[in-house]
């Protein structure tokens, strides 16, 4: 079995530096950037040898579980085909069973699960000496570097059965949007925290969380050895059972490969159907694969985008002309930006110029066209508001406002969206036509397009408006009215956006003839 993995191993190696010169310097590059990085990530551990044990281990299970995750989602960001897929040796004289112990063990001899372990025994020498037993330390180098692997290995092959003829670039970068969702936030919280020599509670409270879940238990057992037996042997518990769980898996997923006939693929992945691939094949799913190319495409549609941060960050001055303090003028500039943000759609059908006339001749449903409309200002909205809500509260200092600032934000940016799924039906207007200049407007002999978006926006601001009030007393009395700020805007936000949404269906669906009307005169 060693001779296998041995050869096997090598083979990949050696295809791996084959290739054009290109390729083999992208390789090298980042075998190198990869070496600079595990060094650096050591030396950064073994400085720890002189901290408090809770500052070690706070280090130790964060950086864990983020690297654990990692292993997990690589396989699905990627794009390319896994080398070691079972169903590329299912000619070998080897049974299902011996094969999937030969694959996991050429798994381990890759550069990335060397760097973990290299890493992984930096962080038993600090354990070690900050308190953990030889065997503990030791148990959560193997517990933790097999647990990465074998997720990387059952991710893999995961995808290779439900992915692969869906990893476009459009998908990875759905997936990149959710990463930027939460590590951003997260990011910018925890570098908002003060540490003087100690483990904020914050932390605390994370770390003993993250201890008895799958990613985290075998990063945390080493350290709470150190600390108290009692505390660790649920960790112990959770990271043998994860391993346990995840040999199994990988079992079943080889067996799953190996007697499955293997998806067409395609030959050229970036010459296929783009988001039209992507998005599930429903009428609502092809009404939103159309906008998103519209959106990100048409510089009609790139150009109110691009306003929206301009705008909002504009906000400041002249708040901080009259005498605002930069901590409080700071909090405005994302709630307007929500608030652009909803009202961007308000006349999505007017951008469609007569291309409006697909949705009505094939049929499609008023529910259908209105979400459907929706997904490309909540890809990019939702991001969006992910990193400035958190990256506004800590320049204001005052964490206990990011519930306020939620609730309002999401009230201003679900109302809009609900007024803007009825406005765009009802009194849609005239727009430069697509492959025009985005700043030339046609003329317009009534006040059809200035009432449209008023009503959005003032009407948005209006059902905000106790979200609003309830953030403002907790900026300036009471702050435990955050929480109240943050109910209130997800009560007002979700109902608009429902209301709105189903009565544009209904609009949309009995006035289709008025809107073929509209495109042709405009």
């Amino acid at each position: 079995m060693a001779a296998h993995v041995l050869r096997l191993r090598l083979a990949l190696l050696f295809g791996a530096l084959r290739g054009d010169g290109g390729h083999v310097f992208r390789v090298v590059l980042g075998l190198v950037l990869l070496v600079g990085a595990t060094v650096a990530a050591c030396v950064a551990l073994l400085t720890l040898r002189d901290a408090g044990i809770d500052v070690v281990l706070a280090v130790t299970v964060l950086g864990g579980s983020a690297v654990t995750l990692g292993f997990a989602l690589a396989p699905l960001l990627g794009a390319v085909d896994d080398p070691l897929d079972p169903r590329r040796f299912s000619l070998l004289p080897l049974d299902r069973r011996r094969l999937a112990v030969v694959l996991a063990a050429a798994g381990l001899i890759s550069v990335p699960v060397l760097a973990l372990l290299a890493i992984a025994i930096c962080a038993a020498v600090v354990w070690n000496e900050s308190g953990a037993s030889v065997p503990a330390a030791v148990g959560g180098v193997v517990v933790g570097v097999l647990t990465c692997a074998m997720l990387a290995r059952v991710c893999m092959a995961v995808a290779s059965l439900f992915l692969r003829d869906r990893r476009s670039r459009e998908l990875s970068g759905l997936f990149l949007l959710v990463i930027v969702i939460v590590v951003v936030p997260v990011g910018v919280f925890l570098a908002s925290l003060e540490w003087e020599g100690t483990v904020p509670s914050q932390l605390s409270q994370a770390v003993e969380s993250l201890a008895v879940t799958p990613i985290g238990a075998a990063w945390a057992f080493p350290g709470l050895f150190a600390v108290g037996a009692e505390r660790a042997w649920p960790s112990v518990l959770v990271a043998v059972a994860t391993l346990v769980l995840l040999v199994v898996l990988w079992a079943w997923v080889v067996k799953r490969l190996l007697t499955t006939t293997e998806r067409p693929t395609s030959g050229r992945e970036r010459g296929g159907l783009g988001w039209f691939g992507v998005a599930p094949g429903t009428p609502g799913g092809a009404v939103a694969a159309r906008s998103l190319v519209y959106w990100f495409r048409d510089r009609r549609y790139i150009v109110n985008v691009l306003v929206i941060p301009v705008a909002a960050a504009a906000t400041v001055v002249p708040l901080l002309i009259a005498g605002v303090p930069l901590e409080s003028a700071i909090l405005v500039p994302v709630p307007f930006a929500a608030l652009l943000l909803g009202w961007l759609p308000h006349n999505d059908i007017a951008y469609d110029s007569t291309a409006v006339w697909m949705h009505i001749a094939s049929g499609t449903r008023g529910v259908s066209d209105r979400v459907g409309r929706l997904v490309p200002v909540l890809l990019i909205g939702i991001p969006l508001l992910a990193v400035a809500i958190p990256v506004a509260i800590s320049l204001h200092g005052r964490w206990a406002m990011l519930p306020a600032m939620v609730g309002v934000c999401v009230a201003l940016f679900f109302a809009g969206l609900g007024l803007s799924s009825v406005s765009s039906v009802i009194a849609p207007y005239a727009v430069s036509r697509p492959g025009e200049s985005p700043f030339q407007q046609p003329q317009r002999t009534g006040a059809n397009g200035a009432i449209s978006q008023g009503v959005v926006m003032v009407g948005a601001i209006l059902v905000s408006v106790p979200a609003l009030w309830c953030a403002w007393i907790a900026l300036t009395r009471d702050i435990d009215s955050a929480m109240l700020a943050l109910w209130a805007g997800l009560a007002a936000g979700l109902g608009v956006l429902l209301i709105g949404v189903t009565a544009g269906s209904m609009l949309f669906s009995r006035r289709g003839g008025r809107l073929m009307e509209f495109a042709e005169s405009t």
